[in-house]
């Protein structure tokens, strides 16, 4: 098979995996619950990049890495569905923000979008990230 073939066999549209992302998600016998996530596209890294950074006075770049995460595991995250909005009204609030923020650990949202990064080809740290963004 060659590249070529390879890569029009496996295109990269909706690739999924399962994860764990914390040993505090278990079901009702011990064992992990996985998260379902999705890759993201080159359109969707932007998309999202674009939302995090801001240009502030004097023309510095600012990269909000906690925006970042937190759309990345919002827009990327297949199961549990952060966007559902019956569970966002059950817990009182208003936004899939909210949401996330009421009901996973810092570290869980880190972790989450760290394994989004990783499905979707990104091998660099967080903080490369951010200096790719100021650039």
């Amino acid at each position: 098979m060659s590249l070529q073939e390879f890569l029009n066999a496996n295109p990269v549209d909706n690739l999924t995996d399962e994860v764990v992302v914390s040993p505090r998600f278990k079901d009702g016998e011990g064992r992990p619950l996985k998260f379902t996530i999705r890759a993201m596209t080159s359109q969707d890294f932007d998309g999202i990049r674009k939302a995090s950074t801001e240009i502030r006075k004097g023309r510095k770049v600012e990269f909000d890495a906690q925006r970042f995460n937190l759309k990345t595991v919002i827009n990327h995250t297949v199961v549990p569905d952060f966007k559902d909005a019956a569970s966002i009204q059950k817990l009182g609030c208003r936004t899939p923000e909210e949401y996330v923020q009421r009901v996973l650990l810092a570290g869980e949202v880190t972790t989450l979008a760290s394994e989004v990064q990783k499905l979707s080809g990104f091998d660099v740290e967080m903080e490369d990230l951010v200096e790719e963004a100021k650039n």
